[in-house]
């Protein structure tokens, strides 16, 4: 169960800041005004590849890491049943929210679409068991438990096994870098879970049963966690704040060279979230959280993030809201037409006479609504814990 409390916080403003850019990110490129209208940047790319958009994810999962460390210091990194037991217990919460939006999805969208009650109740033989949420929840869980197993200083050979494991298998696979059912990634979740209970992605046209957060591609993300774990205990080495962000932009630099080298034997892509994806974006995000922290830490511009703190301060929350919200608004119709029907189609795309544009707006709009309730709840410093 979500819990709410309200207190004073003493939270690292950078990681807040970062944390609020990727859950909004998150919501802008989730929530735009039509599918078939978005600029390229707001797009993930086709398959090989890099857009703004693909470094959302993988942003908050290196930050996942580093509030990972924070929390485990206070434990000593050390196991203990009351330990385990709190991350086992998170790990199940959060993965059963991600089933039960996907559950809720298909209600909402099954009786807009003129099925019974009882039919769209009864969906679970269709529904998506993987997810942004429930990769979250196995990252963080798998993450954990490997750093309370292993010394902190071991953490880099965990990630190299993970890393290296994950690249062997896709290099061995005829098809494990290539979009088709065929590809091992697929394979596993088709035996697993059931081709109903996956995603299907489409590229030029062709739709198949491809889960972007397949099992298999879990491995390498949870390598992407350790690694902002152990760049976050790097990090709070030092007490200097110049030799933090010093350290973080080396270690998102030399991230960033290993991952783009080895680009040529296995491309950047995020729908297997391949070794080459996991180590750029760490580096992106390294190097993203150091400039925060000059920016706002050390020369003192804080006025601009407070539109960002509202997200970062109850993140998973915030997010939640903005699936709920998205699927409301998508399915709730007034007359013939839904809420979200009515001001894109209805009142933006007439006004601004350009359907990508006010998609953007819409989705823009969107994140105003969310930010308005996530401001409330920053403004009286109620913090809802998932």
């Amino acid at each position: 169960m979500a819990e709410v409390v309200k207190k004073q916080s003493q939270r690292m403003l950078a990681l807040d800041i970062l944390r609020g850019i990727t859950i909004a990110g998150m919501i802008l490129v989730n929530n735009p005004g039509s599918w078939g209208y978005m600029y390229r940047p707001l797009g993930h790319a086709a398959w090989n590849g890099l857009t703004p958009t693909d470094l959302i994810f993988p942003f908050f999962m290196f930050i996942m890491g580093i509030s990972t460390f924070i929390s485990m210091r206070k434990f000593e990194f050390k196991m203990s049943g009351s330990l385990l037991y709190k991350i086992i217990k998170r790990t199940i919460v959060i993965f059963a929210i991600g089933l039960a939006i996907a559950w809720f999805s298909k209600l909402c969208y099954g009786l807009a679409g003129g099925k019974t009650i009882i039919e769209a109740v009864n969906s679970f033989d269709t529904i998506r068991i993987l997810g942004v949420m429930p990769r979250l929840a196995l990252c963080y869980g798998a993450a954990s438990i490997i750093v309370l197993l292993l010394r902190c200083k071991h953490i880099l050979w965990a990630v190299a096994t993970l890393l290296i494991g994950y690249g062997v298998i896709l290099l061995v696979d005829d098809y494990g870098l290539v979009f088709s059912e065929q590809n091992i990634v697929s394979v596993i979740d088709q035996a697993v879970l059931g081709i109903d209970h996956m995603y299907k992605d489409t590229i030029d046209g062709v739709k198949l049963a491809f889960d972007p957060e397949g099992l298999l591609s879990t491995i390498p993300s949870i390598a992407h966690v350790l690694i902002g774990f152990w760049a976050g205990m790097k990090m709070m080495e030092e007490k200097d704040i110049y030799m933090r962000v010093n350290r973080l932009f080396i270690i998102g630099a030399v991230l960033m060279i290993i991952g783009f080298l080895f680009d040529y034997a296995i491309p950047i892509n995020k729908k297997l979230w391949t070794p080459t994806f996991a180590l750029v974006t760490c580096g992106l995000a390294s190097t993203f959280l150091a400039l925060l922290i000059w920016i706002i830490d050390i020369k003192g511009y804080k006025k601009w993030c407070r539109f960002f703190e509202a997200f970062g301060i109850n993140p998973l929350f915030m997010y939640v809201l903005g699936g709920v919200l998205g699927i409301l608004f998508g399915t709730i119709k007034i007359g013939d037409t839904s809420i979200k029907g009515i001001v894109y189609g209805d009142f933006l795309v007439p006004m601004l006479g350009d359907q990508t544009l006010a998609s953007c707006i819409y989705a823009i709009l969107f994140i105003a609504l969310n930010w308005s309730i996530g401001y409330y709840l920053y403004k009286n410093k109620i913090y809802i814990k998932i």
